[in-house]
């Protein structure tokens, strides 16, 4: 019988540092889809404060921090990242365990946003994309999630199948930023 392993979505890929930048994976204990049902915007909201004391994310938005962290994905949805949702939601919203499905890498350090900046077409400087703030956008060739999580600090999320692409295209970048530093 085969025994089965489980692995990381960039096991053996991770951490990676050039320059002022370091690439690692962030390892969150649960991803939980939240998407509120016609009409129960609001009490889900009451409910996850409640609860969980953290607020549904406005648009472009994150709330909560490092132990759970609600990033909005689209209207009345949020991706909740870090611990298990202490709450029953049940007739408020729908609610799907992502866990397994995504790639979550943090890029820190002073030049991540030149990082980006060469594989998004989103403005992250500090005066437009502050702390707190979340971008669905194309990162090269992939759709990805990405938030600032710090001054110099971003969390990026990818599909899991799409983990070895998202560490190649972020390294390439690494190198170059590293490269034009040290010229």
């Amino acid at each position: 019988m085969v025994e089965l392993i489980a692995k990381t979505a960039c096991d053996g890929l991770l951490p990676i540092t050039h320059g002022s930048v370091t690439l690692s994976e962030a390892t969150p204990e649960r991803i939980t889809a939240v998407a509120a049902f016609e009409g129960q915007a609001k009490p889900l909201a009451e409910a996850l404060m409640a609860s969980n004391s953290i607020a549904m994310p406005a648009p472009n938005r994150s709330t909560g921090g490092a132990k759970l962290r609600a990033i909005w994905v689209g209207p009345d949805q949020a991706f909740f990242v870090g611990e298990q949702l202490s709450c029953e939601l049940g007739g408020l919203a729908s609610v799907t365990d992502q866990s397994d499905a995504w790639a979550v890498v943090r890029l820190e350090g002073a030049h991540a946003v030149d990082v980006l900046t060469r594989l998004t077409p989103i403005d992250l400087r500090s005066s437009v994309f502050k702390r707190g703030h979340t971008a669905k956008t194309d990162l090269m060739h992939m759709m990805a999630s990405i938030t600032k999580t710090g001054d110099a600090a971003f969390e990026v999320m990818v599909f899991r199948s799409m983990a070895k692409t998202l560490v190649h295209d972020l390294t390439t970048a690494m190198t170059s930023v590293s490269a034009r530093d040290i010229a």
